[in-house]
């Protein structure tokens, strides 16, 4: 499905029909990544209408030349809410790694209709020096697995991966390496120039009182844990969760964790919003 704005069109997919769900992406994979983890969540639970977005100068979505970093993406996805969910309607917003930090983005500008928000391996801080980070730990090694790969899969995959493993591998080529290898890289290198927003985040929001889970992996060496620690006092109705045995693709390397949490986490949606309804 495409949403035609004006100066940029965004390909998206869509499933269920109900609430409102706007899936964010990360940096260079495309809406695949986010189906893949997210989908099972729903198989089992009508009532959501789950939009899941491909990011301009990825998946099918192209980039273009007035979007020059994160402030502009930001834009482009405030539009497409605007344009795909009813004016003034209550959604919710997951975002991975980069699509965390658009998520955080859009709170700023669309908190009183956000009716909650999952972060999952968020970026924290843009500029990668600033990141709290540990190192990076292989858990798990199949080794006749990686002897199958090519010099380049293996690469992609044994520099990300905590546990590498075919289970792993299967999911990684399909939901991400699938998405990387249609981005346009030399459009994403000009964004990563003003990858951060030009604006700070959390303080713009204060106390945001929605149901929100923080999923972090305790051997994420792309976005670390303890950043996102130091942004929890903002929001009150906050789970924040800590995987071992879990990297940067904490939604594959613990799938069944990741599941059960982000069904508690829509649990507390649900109850909140029938309070608000009453």
């Amino acid at each position: 499905m495409e949403c035609v704005l004006d100066d940029v069109t965004v390909h998206y997919v869509e499933y269920g029909e109900g609430f409102p769900v706007v899936m964010l992406h990360g940096f260079s994979p495309d809406h695949r990544l986010m189906t893949g983890c997210m989908e099972p969540v729903f198989a089992d639970r009508p009532g959501w209408r789950r939009i899941y977005l491909d990011l301009p100068g990825m998946g099918r979505t192209k980039g273009a030349d007035w979007i020059t970093g994160s402030d502009d993406m930001l834009a482009v996805v405030e539009r497409v809410v605007e344009r795909l969910i009813p004016a003034g309607a209550p959604f919710l917003v997951a975002g991975e790694s980069y699509g965390g930090y658009l998520a955080r983005g859009l709170l700023t500008r669309q908190a009183h209709r956000m009716a909650g928000m999952l972060l999952i391996c968020a970026a924290i801080h843009a500029e990668k020096e600033k990141r709290d980070l540990p190192p990076f730990t292989v858990l798990a090694r199949d080794e006749k697995l990686l002897a199958e790969l090519t010099p380049e899969e293996r690469e992609e995959f044994a520099s990300i991966a905590v546990v590498q493993d075919r289970c792993n591998w299967e999911r990684f080529e399909r939901e991400i390496l699938s998405g990387v290898r249609m981005a346009d890289m030399r459009f994403l290198e000009k964004l990563k120039r003003r990858y951060a927003f030009s604006f700070d985040v959390e303080p713009l929001v204060g106390r945001y009182d929605k149901p929100v889970l923080i999923l972090t992996g305790r051997q994420d060496d792309r976005t670390g844990y303890r950043d996102a620690w130091t942004i929890l006092e903002h929001f009150p109705r906050a789970s924040f969760v800590m995987l071992d045995r879990a990297g940067h693709n904490l939604q594959i390397e613990q799938s069944r964790l990741f599941t059960a949490l982000v069904h508690e986490w829509l649990d507390r949606v649900e109850e909140e919003l029938r309070r608000e309804n009453r």
